[in-house]
Order: C-alpha cells, then sequence, then structure tokens
C-alpha cells in the first residue's frame, strides 16, 4: 500500500512541476509590460501628439530589419528587446507578397529532433553574436516546444501574420546581432533594453 502512494505522490509532484514551468512558461513569452509602454507616451512632446491627443509616434515605424524568403514572403522584424530576465524576445510580421496563399515553410522550424515533433513554428531560427562568436537558438519549454510562434495559418496573399521568438540574451555589451531564419536572408539588428 506504501508503495502505491508514494507512486501517487511522485507523479502528482510531477505534474505540479510541468504546471510551474508551463506558467514560467507563458509569463515569460507574455508581451510587454505596463511600464514599458507608458515611457514612451509620457516622454512624448506636444509636438508628437495628433489633435486628438494620441501620440503619432513618428519615427518608431521603422523596422529593424526586412528579410525576403521563398515564394514572396516577407518577415519584417519591428523589435528586439532584451528584458531583466535574460531573454531576448523578437517581434514582427510575416507578410505574403506573392499572388497565392501560401505556409510558412517547413524549413523555419529547424531541424533538431525535439522541435520536429511539435509540429509548424520558427524554431529554426538564430541569433549570432560575431563579437563573442557565439550561436543563440530559441528557447524551449519543459518539453521541448520552441518559445515561438507556432501552428501558422496559411497566408492570403497580401495578408500577414504576427510572430515573435525568444532566445537567451547575448551578453549585456553586445547590442548587434545577426538574425537568422532557414530559407529567408540574414539581417543584422540591434537589441535594445
Amino acid at each position: 500500500m506504501s508503495i502505491r502512494c508514494t507512486a501517487k505522490a511522485r507523479r502528482g509532484m510531477a505534474a505540479l512541476a510541468v504546471a510551474a514551468g508551463l506558467v514560467l512558461g507563458v509569463a515569460g513569452c507574455g508581451g510587454g509590460g505596463g511600464s514599458d509602454d507608458a515611457k514612451p507616451e509620457a516622454s512624448a512632446s506636444a509636438s508628437e501628439r495628433d489633435s486628438s491627443g494620441l501620440d503619432t509616434q513618428e519615427g518608431t515605424d521603422t523596422p529593424l530589419a526586412e528579410v525576403r524568403g521563398e515564394d514572396g514572403l516577407i518577415l519584417t522584424i519591428t523589435s528586439a528587446v532584451r528584458d531583466a530576465g535574460g531573454f531576448v524576445t523578437v517581434n514582427g510580421e510575416i507578410k505574403n507578397d506573392g499572388s497565392d496563399s501560401i505556409r510558412i515553410p517547413i524549413e523555419t522550424r529547424g531541424d533538431e529532433t525535439e522541435i520536429v515533433r511539435h509540429g509548424e513554428s520558427l524554431g529554426g531560427a538564430t541569433l549570432v553574436d560575431s563579437e563573442t562568436k557565439k550561436r543563440y537558438y530559441v528557447l524551449r519549454d519543459t518539453d521541448g516546444r520552441p518559445l515561438t510562434t507556432t501552428d501558422m495559418p496559411q497566408i492570403k496573399a497580401g495578408a500577414s501574420i504576427p510572430v515573435f521568438m525568444q532566445f537567451p540574451a547575448p551578453t549585456s555589451n553586445s547590442s548587434e546581432v545577426t538574425f537568422q531564419l532557414p530559407t529567408f536572408a540574414a539581417a543584422p539588428i540591434q537589441i535594445t533594453g
């Protein structure tokens, strides 16, 4: 009887550990925090506000990089932000600039066994820091799922979908890295934060 109780307790502890890991993973993937969003608004001058009092955000619409992929796909990277937890989150969108509906190429998920078994993703993305000669791969949760956009839909001609990828942060003195995603061109990007 005590062996059965011990086995049940172990299963319960394992389930609790997995649940805690998922909660932390979801919390880490959460986009902005209230404090980061408030800073640009507070620093906006009167000349940057339109007649309704809202920020026009002049100059902030410039993407960090725009890279072309296969069949008319364009990846626009809008931000690469370092957070206090030691991560860099890269945000952007993938647009179908072609004339037909298309799916994101399967090669973008990479070829690592752990990532491949979790389906479509951008798990093949990397950041390369040429100064320290290090390559940073997309983070994974405790089950091996990549911390990126997954299960992407077919993209209609002219449409776009938002995407994100989360990486371990390079050293604090490394602010320029090269972003790479299979089937897309490589591009240098600036990390902020």
